[in-house]
């Protein structure tokens, strides 16, 4: 049965969290992906992560679960509390993740239990649960359709960092479509 996360599972939440963004930056993308991914976890990212798990947890208590098996956690689910609703204008569900050794068995089960729980207490802009998941992680869709969820838009992104944003060929282009160079 998932429980309410506690400031002593803060190691435990970090390594999960670890294999949480690990695996969207290896399973879900190229090789500059996983790089990225892998070179954001630093000590900066996981203490100010796990600041925002505490504040986050100050406004709902129930915001990040955690699921055990013999004494060691092997999962956690994350609800954004009801202020951020505003986001998508319904309840996010912003991360779950179980240790590969736990997938199959019920821990995510208890997990999703828990998240639509917290989700239903929550007084919502519309009576939705919302998550993002990559096209191609045919395992979280199939868990997330086991559990209603349903196709509800697409989300699209873009670099912020002005080397990425020059390696896109940002510039050349502006809006309205006419070449820099024609100017």
């Amino acid at each position: 049965m998932a429980r309410a996360y506690r400031p002593d599972d803060a190691d435990a939440l970090w390594e999960l969290k670890r294999g949480f963004e690990l695996g969207l930056g290896s399973g879900t993308g190229d090789g500059s992906k996983a790089e990225r991914y892998q070179a954001k976890l630093d000590a900066e990212y996981r203490r100010s992560y796990l600041d925002w798990v505490d504040r986050c947890m100050e406004e709902e208590s129930r915001a990040v679960q955690v699921t055990e098996r013999e004494g060691d956690v092997v999962g956690y689910v994350f609800v954004l509390p009801e202020t951020m609703a505003h986001i998508w204008d319904g309840a996010v569900l912003n991360e779950i993740y179980v240790e590969p050794a736990h997938r199959g068995t019920d821990v995510a089960d208890e997990l999703m239990a828990a998240a639509i729980a917290v989700a239903q207490s929550q007084a919502l802009p519309l009576d939705r649960f919302l998550l993002d998941v990559d096209q191609s992680n045919e395992r979280a869709h199939s868990l997330y359709e086991n559990y209603g969820f349903e196709h509800w838009g697409e989300m699209m992104a873009r670099e912020l960092s002005p080397k990425s944003r020059e390696a896109a060929g940002e510039g050349r282009h502006p809006p309205g479509g006419e070449s820099t160079r024609n100017r």
